[in-house]
């Protein structure tokens, strides 16, 4: 396919609002915030992403999904960047993507802030709330949920048990 026109900053931040996050497919990349920069110079796009942890498996399938979204468009000058500095922290994701992910069954990270969630981990009390039924009464059941960004929780109130996005900082 040939591109229709010639590729615009505003044009590749709406395609990539299409590409999802394969771990979490309600989410956008644009939702996750691993999206950190766009620059077209005439033909060529540079698409610049950050991990949401040094290792991140997914990384390399959201590279593929960019590249095949954009070759889909007919734009097929593509760099795709890898930028590890500043580190990805939850608080650039949007808060379209937090109700993305309690609507889908996660909870989102706890008030946007790594402090939280990690004061936690140690024995601290924050309330992660349930996606199911909302209630602040859970616990922290393991660290280590169904991936290496969730932790792995329990409401105390309707029993269900349900991953937790961990804040990061």
């Amino acid at each position: 396919m040939v591109a229709t026109a010639a590729p615009t900053e505003a044009r590749i931040w709406q395609l990539l609002e299409e590409v999802s996050d394969p771990e979490v497919p309600v989410l956008s990349i644009l939702d996750l915030g691993i999206v950190r920069g766009v620059a077209v110079d005439g033909e060529q796009i540079t698409v610049t992403i950050t991990p949401t942890y040094s290792g991140c498996p997914a990384m390399n399938t959201i590279a593929t999904d960019i590249r095949l979204r954009l070759l889909a468009e007919g734009y097929t000058k593509l760099t795709i960047k890898n930028q590890l500095s500043p580190a990805w922290t939850t608080d650039w994701m949007s808060q379209a993507g937090r109700e993305k992910l309690e609507a889908y069954g996660i909870a989102p990270p706890v008030d946007g802030t790594a402090t939280g969630h990690m004061l936690n981990l140690f024995g601290k009390d924050t309330a992660v709330r349930c996606p199911i039924c909302k209630s602040e009464h859970t616990h922290l059941v393991s660290q280590f949920g169904s991936t290496a960004c969730k932790a792995h929780y329990q409401c105390d109130d309707c029993l269900e048990p349900f991953d937790y996005f961990k804040c990061h900082a």
